[in-house]
């Protein structure tokens, strides 16, 4: 399994407003080869940043995500906030999961 952590700095001023955008977001990932599940994290210390975290069963099947024309679409309005609503460049980072306690076991990525 793949993961995404987007982190994302919002001031706190336009938290509900991100919010309701994230809320409702286009979809489309959802119908994504590959995609697994989405979870909007919400900060619970000021000034942190939100995380939208992803799941995928590859890397790969998050890269076809990423060149497709859904991706483009579904961020078409990522634009919606004014710039003064993000206190810092957002951060992303990838991971491969190697352990998942709900999990009984994973395969083996070779």
């Amino acid at each position: 399994m793949f993961t995404t952590a987007n982190r994302i700095f919002v001031d706190p001023q336009f938290a509900a407003q991100f919010e309701a955008n994230f809320s409702q977001r286009a979809r489309l990932v959802d119908q994504m080869p590959g995609f697994v599940r989405n979870l909007l994290l919400r900060p619970a210390t000021p000034g942190a940043p939100y995380i939208v975290l992803t799941f995928w069963e590859s890397r790969e099947h998050f890269e076809a995500w990423v060149r497709s024309p859904e991706f483009a679409q579904g961020h078409a309005r990522s634009g919606s906030l004014p710039k003064e609503a993000f206190t810092a460049p957002n951060q992303l980072e990838m991971h491969e999961v190697v352990l998942d306690s709900s999990a009984s076991a994973l395969p083996s990525s070779s």
